[in-house]
């Protein structure tokens, strides 16, 4: 790669805080530099580029269009480098810190109310645990491992399977009293709460059950408000939103709880099961065959 179109840490400040700002002589105010300084590094960036970041109005900043497009990827850089720096300061990089990518509603509901009994048992292994809805890829990310839905598709990564995914269909309590014969498409009136990620999941539901889909209105399927994050959809429902198609292990302390019940008898087989994903050079790190037996032993106790 040649380092002449990479941009430096300073150029990419001073664009980002030009871009909120509006102007060199904020952005100048809010990174405790000159004007003429933040001025030099926009220059300088553009011409890295070759394009034309800001159109200037009125001694204002605007982005063009090619700034607005490079401004995402700029935000996110910075905030990447701020992470790495932030993780050296704190763990120095020792070997002791095992670095795992977790769907987030996972980790919420499963996985983070176990963590205790592993702090007990591997004191000095520290956990650095972050969200990915989206499978990870162990070259351009720096995760040791991940929990994820799905086999791996690339080369060089090993799996493990932990549970299988079953859904149920859940509402309040009191939203619950008001449905007639949930699986047989009696479904009028009833807001479905949609996954964002999983459009295909009510569909899938209703198909399973045998309901004549001729009698339920495929716009009323799909027309509930979506969330990004299952625990977002288990709350909507716990507010009485409407009813919830989620994983079982997500709801069970709420069904536990009677915070939420079930409107149907039955579960759906998720058309993936909860992998744990690594790259063979995982193998070689001990916190890693720590937590991999560990997680596997939780796992079949739950099975």
């Amino acid at each position: 790669m040649r380092q002449v179109y990479i941009p430096t840490i300073s150029e990419l400040q001073a664009f980002c805080v030009c871009a909120q700002t509006g102007g060199t002589t904020r952005a100048a105010t809010a990174l405790n530099l000159t004007q003429s300084a933040i001025s030099r590094s926009i220059n300088s960036l553009e011409k890295r580029l070759g394009v034309q970041l800001f159109d200037r109005v009125r001694q204002r900043l605007i982005l063009s269009d090619a700034g607005r497009a490079f401004q995402r990827d700029a935000v996110r850089i910075l905030a990447d480098v701020e992470n790495s720096a932030m993780t050296v300061m704190a763990f120095g990089g020792h070997s002791d810190v095992l670095r795992l990518a977790v769907l987030p509603t996972f980790a919420s509901t499963w996985l983070i109310p176990k963590l205790g009994d592993f702090q007990k048992i591997y004191p000095d292994l520290t956990l650095d645990i972050g969200a990915r809805l989206k499978p990870v890829d162990f070259e351009l990310e720096p995760f040791d491992a991940a929990i994820q839905r799905g086999h791996p598709k690339s080369g060089g990564v090993k799996s493990i399977r932990l549970l299988d995914e079953y859904l149920v269909a859940v509402a309040s309590p009191a939203l619950a009293e008001t449905i007639g014969d949930f699986d047989g498409g009696e479904v009028a009136g009833v807001s479905l709460l949609q996954q964002a990620t999983r459009p295909d999941l009510w569909p899938g539901w209703f198909e399973q059950a045998g309901t004549d889909q001729g009698s339920v209105d495929q716009r009323t399927i799909l027309r509930g408000a979506r969330f990004d994050h299952f625990d977002m959809v288990k709350e909507a429902a716990r507010a009485g939103l409407g009813v919830a198609l989620v994983p079982e292990l997500v709801v069970k302390r709420e069904l536990e709880g009677h915070a939420l019940v079930l409107v149907s008898g039955r579960r759906m087989a998720g058309p993936a099961p909860y992998m744990l994903t690594y790259p063979e050079d995982s193998e070689k790190i001990d916190g890693f065959n720590s937590f991999k037996n560990w997680v596997i032993s939780i796992a079949r106790r739950q099975v």
